[in-house]
């Protein structure tokens, strides 16, 4: 994986020869967790995105203090290195590794590929869930240089700033709210952030979920105007996890440090009032 600006990939082969590695803790974290119930890779920790890394009451995600007592109480701690991989292509691997970045754990990679292509390739898995023991897991100060909020969005517009905007065309035009089976989570208005430009996460992907070589990642962003004179970049879609792909993407791929998420994303901008906002491709 050594094409990339960072060693943040890992191959599923590489996943596992490392099994009984002790200094390793593998993580799945899917859209649908079910599937973790179904089967996982032997050893791998199972999160629920929705009831563990989630704050109910605050739509917002854990605090510092919850986000390392969850990591300690699962048997991981600050030396552990974190391997994380999920279905969807892995939107809630990357995630999640964006919010192990954002408080400061920098031992973290990403599985170059899904569970799709690990169970695709005949590799073990096991539906027993590993019972490590609690370690302590100290959070660092949150890097806000990785995550933006909405009034530095509202404050970005018509700066030199790039707005990307990750979801689906449909999307971004305001032909619909939200993806098929996703109606409930939707906004109350559809369309986009004004200026921002749409790259669909998945022009970053191969079939089978990897990642598309540096030279292929260079030449789509450039081509579409986000990596331009060096402006900060902000990668946004509906609930924040199709846009941590993209910030994974440009900031640990292709080694651009300008680069947060804004996880708030529509589901926030899109149901506020008076927010502006524009309609069409």
């Amino acid at each position: 994986m050594g094409e990339y600006a960072k060693d943040v990939l890992v191959s599923t082969q590489w996943v596992q020869d490392h099994l009984d590695d002790g200094s390793i803790r593998i993580v799945e974290v899917d859209e649908n967790p079910d599937l973790y119930r179904e089967a996982h890779i032997p050893g791998a920790i199972g999160f629920d995105w929705k009831k563990d890394l989630q704050d109910p009451v605050r739509r917002d995600f854990l605090g510092p203090r919850e986000f390392g007592e969850l990591m300690g109480s699962r048997g991981i701690s600050n030396d552990h290195t974190v391997v994380l991989y999920g279905d969807r292509n892995n939107w809630f691997a990357a995630y999640t590794y964006w919010y192990f970045r954002y408080y400061g754990h920098d031992k973290v990679k990403l599985m170059n590929g899904p569970r799709e292509k690990w169970i695709a390739e005949g590799r073990p898995t096991t539906t027993e869930v590993p019972n490590y023991p609690p370690q302590t897991f100290h959070t660092k100060e949150p890097d806000e240089s990785i995550r933006a909020r909405r009034d530095e969005v509202l404050a970005a517009l018509g700066k030199d700033v790039k707005l990307v905007d990750v979801r689906s065309p449909a999307e971004f035009a305001g032909e619909i709210i939200s993806p098929a089976g996703y109606e409930q989570e939707g906004a109350q208005r559809a369309g986009h952030i004004p200026g921002a430009i749409n790259v669909p996460w998945a022009q970053a992907v191969n079939e089978d979920g990897t990642f598309k070589s540096r030279e292929e990642l260079e030449r789509l962003y450039r081509e579409k105007g986000v990596l331009e004179d060096d402006k900060p970049v902000i990668a946004y879609c509906r609930i924040g996890e199709r846009s941590a792909h993209t910030w994974f993407v440009l900031h640990e791929l292709l080694g651009y440090d300008k680069v947060e998420n804004y996880d708030g994303s529509w589901t926030e901008w899109g149901n506020m009032v008076a927010m502006p906002i524009e309609r069409g491709s």
